[in-house]
């Protein structure tokens, strides 16, 4: 084999490796009914200063193996620069699946969060969630604007897509409407935010809690349905239960989060 040839493989094969690459790591797991694990981005700011993430910060957690997938979390204040900074510093060293959670439509307006939408894939994210959606009319706004952005999203209507779009369902409005809200076309992930969910069902902590823990679970019920991913934070005391009722995106966060990845990935037999 002479070495033009030899040059040839080498540059092919490097192609291959980009192009999966820039398919979301969660997404074959997905597919097989697998559970993905991922993290909160940690900020690199000192305790009680605004948040500040960088490339070099991305980078360290881009090097651990445990996680699949990383969320960072702007919804209480949205910064494009830190899309940047960490996408690229994610993405430098792994293929981990970069999902963003923007500000609800509610809070900026849907022109807002449209260019938002845009603005973090065109950036190089893999995902963005958008929070606090109402009501059904509400979801199909937010998931136009995935189409607004020409982003090519996975469902199991497009299997081959490559980007993710994220609803949450927090108040008991939009829980009611799941099932016409799951039934949306183009949607990779439903999930229930069930801290908000408790705060708006109000009343005692116990009723609360039980009835959020119950939107969680009817929500689960829709998304299995239509077979598309739900995500829930857990730790190392509910993962493995997690793991068992079936949801198949798991996030973590703070100091504990390795040991219950660790404990989730056993019990998902990965």
């Amino acid at each position: 084999m002479n070495a033009a040839i030899i040059r040839t493989a080498i540059i092919t094969a490097a192609a291959v490796v980009t192009a999966s690459a820039a398919h979301a790591q969660v997404i074959p797991l997905w597919s097989q009914g697998k559970v993905a694990f991922g993290v909160y981005a940690p900020s690199e700011a000192e305790r009680g200063k605004p948040p500040v993430y960088t490339p070099d910060g991305a980078a360290k957690v881009a090097a651990n193996p445990l996680y699949d997938y990383v969320f960072l979390n702007l919804e209480g204040a949205y910064d494009a620069a830190a899309v940047k900074a960490y996408g690229s510093g994610l993405k430098k060293t792994s293929a981990k699946t970069l999902i963003v959670r923007i500000p609800p439509i509610s809070k900026d307006g849907a022109d807002v969060t449209r260019a938002r939408v845009k603005e973090i894939l065109e950036a190089g994210a893999d995902g963005v969630t958008i929070p606090h959606i109402r009501d059904i009319e509400e979801a199909k706004l937010a998931l136009s604007f995935f189409t607004a952005a020409k982003a090519d999203v996975w469902s199991p209507a497009n299997p081959k897509g490559t980007k993710l779009a994220m609803l949450m369902l927090e108040d008991p409005k939009a829980i009611a409407q799941r099932a016409e809200i799951a039934n949306l076309p183009g949607m990779s992930v439903l999930a229930c935010g069930i801290g908000s969910l408790a705060q708006a069902i109000g009343g005692d902590r116990e009723t609360a809690r039980a009835g959020a823990e119950a939107g969680t679970q009817q929500v689960l019920i829709e998304t299995k349905r239509v077979k598309i991913a739900n995500m829930l934070t857990a730790n190392a005391k509910d993962v493995e239960t997690r793991v068992k009722e079936g949801f198949l995106a798991l996030l973590m966060q703070g100091a504990q989060a390795d040991e219950a990845i660790k404990i989730g990935r056993a019990a998902a037999g990965r």
